[in-house]
Order: C-alpha cells, then structure tokens, then sequence
C-alpha cells in the first residue's frame, strides 16, 4: 500500500538525516513529507473507522509541515533537533516494523499479556489465531500498533532531543517504557471488554460500521481510549520536562517558533481580506 511505502521512506531519510553530512536537512524535509503524506493516503481508512484523531492530526500537519521545511532549510537549531526526535524514534521503532521476527515476536508477548490480565479481570478470552483473542462471538486482533510501540518511540525520540547526562536518559526511559508498556496492556484489556461485553451501543449513525456490534468498539478504542492515551502522552511530557529541563525550554522554544510564523503568515491574509 502507498502509505506503508511512505513510512518507509521516511523512516530511511531520518536514519539518513542522523549520519553527519551538507545535504541531511533534505533528508529530514523528505522525512516529513513523508509523514505528512502518510497522513493524509490513511484518512480513507479513519473515516471508515470513524476514528477522529487521525484526520484531526493529518489535518494540522500541513502548517507543521510549512513551517518545518521553511525552517529546515536554513538549518535551524529547533527545527534539527526535533528531526533527530523524529530519526531516534524511527530508529526504535523499525526494527519491529520492519523485521518480521521482531515485531512479530512483541505481539505474541502483547496478546499473551493481554490474554493473562483479562483472565486475572474476569474476563477471559479464547486464542482464534496467534494473535486473535475472542469472547462471547466478538474477536479482537492485535496488531503492531496495539504495543504501544510507536507512543513508546515517539516519546524516547522526544527525550533524546536535547542533550542529556546518563542519569536522566535513565529516568526518562524509566518513566515512558514501563508506563506506556503497562498501561497499553491495560487499554488492550479494556477495549476487548468493551467490545465483547457490548458496553457501549450507543449512537450507530455516529459509532457504527455496519458491522454487528462495532459501536461498542469504536466508543472503547477510537473515543475514551484515544482521549486517555493523549491525556497520558501530555502526562509523559510533562514528566520529561520535570526530569530533563532543557527539554522544557526547548519545548517552549517550539511554540514560539511555529506560533509566530503562522501567526505573520495569517497576517497578510487578514489583511488582503478586509
């Protein structure tokens, strides 16, 4: 599919981007066009979902996108070291995208996980498949994107943005790991719940798919577990800037910096429209 190919050129130009040389900032521009378009080929499939949070986001990557190459380009501190965040999570995160083994073998361990704290809950599942869990005629798949490995990525490659002394890459790493690990089993576990015990069918002309008994998955995964999962990233952060200030400052640094460039780029238009 064209959006796994556009991960995979990302994910290479970022890796690209971390090796020292003149033209690194054009492999990080392609990196994010890359993402951005990877965004954008998904929201077929979003919408199918009725998942919200991806067409929001896609949707707010393009004045990221904009200020990023603008800034890129002239090779800016800010906009450089948050393309290393993005190169050291890619650099996490492929080898379990991309070697089959390796992602496969986190599955197994998610879904048996999984499987262990639902039967501890009350709940206990039955093994369709490797990595299909059901219960009561509902069956649940557990895919890569079930680990939490990507939220896991994200958020080391945002601590490694900013140097930092051994003590605090100990911390960081102790504080998004086994925070994101554990909770992630736990939203897995909820999700099933939800779904197979139908606790939430509510709204089909909003949460439903035609399939038999998605609202209650939709309501589960692509509302309350999404909102908690934003919320708990937001959490991470704040931890982070906690352990490692300069990533606070750098942060704010950010924001000041996309911010005002969007800002001056409205101006003009607010202007041409009066």
């Amino acid at each position: 599919m064209m959006k796994d190919y556009l991960v995979l050129i990302s994910c290479v130009c970022f890796l690209i981007f971390l090796i020292p040389g003149r033209f690194r900032k054009y492999f990080a521009i392609v990196g994010w066009l890359g993402i951005t378009g990877y965004l954008f080929t998904g929201l077929p499939e979003y919408v199918a979902l009725n998942n919200f949070m991806y067409p929001t986001i896609a949707i707010l990557s393009i004045p990221f996108l904009y200020v990023t190459i603008r800034h890129l380009i002239r090779e800016d501190q800010h906009t450089m070291q948050l393309s290393t965040a993005a190169a050291v999570a890619f650099l996490i995160y492929a080898p379990f995208a991309y070697i089959q083994p390796i992602g496969e073998w986190l599955i197994a361990v998610v879904v048996g996980q999984t499987s262990w704290m639902l039967t501890i809950l009350g709940y206990p599942v039955t093994h369709q498949a490797w990595n299909m869990l059901a219960r009561n005629g509902f069956q649940t798949e557990i895919i890569l994107a079930c680990t939490g490995i990507q939220s896991i990525a994200i958020m080391l490659g945002v601590a490694s943005s900013v140097k930092t002394t051994a003590r605090q890459k100990i911390l960081a790493f102790l504080l998004v790991f086994p925070t994101i690990y554990l909770l992630n089993i736990l939203r897995n576990a909820f999700v099933i719940m939800a779904y197979t015990e139908q606790w939430f069918p509510y709204l089909p002309e909003i949460a439903g798919n035609g399939e038999y008994g998605y609202e209650s998955f939709f309501w589960a995964h692509n509302v309350v577990c999404e909102l908690a999962a934003l919320a708990l990233l937001i959490g991470i952060a704040y931890g982070l800037f906690i352990i490692i200030p300069q990533l606070g400052r750098f942060a704010d640094d950010l924001y000041r910096l996309y911010s005002g460039d969007l800002l001056n780029a409205i101006r003009p238009l607010n202007r041409n429209g009066r």
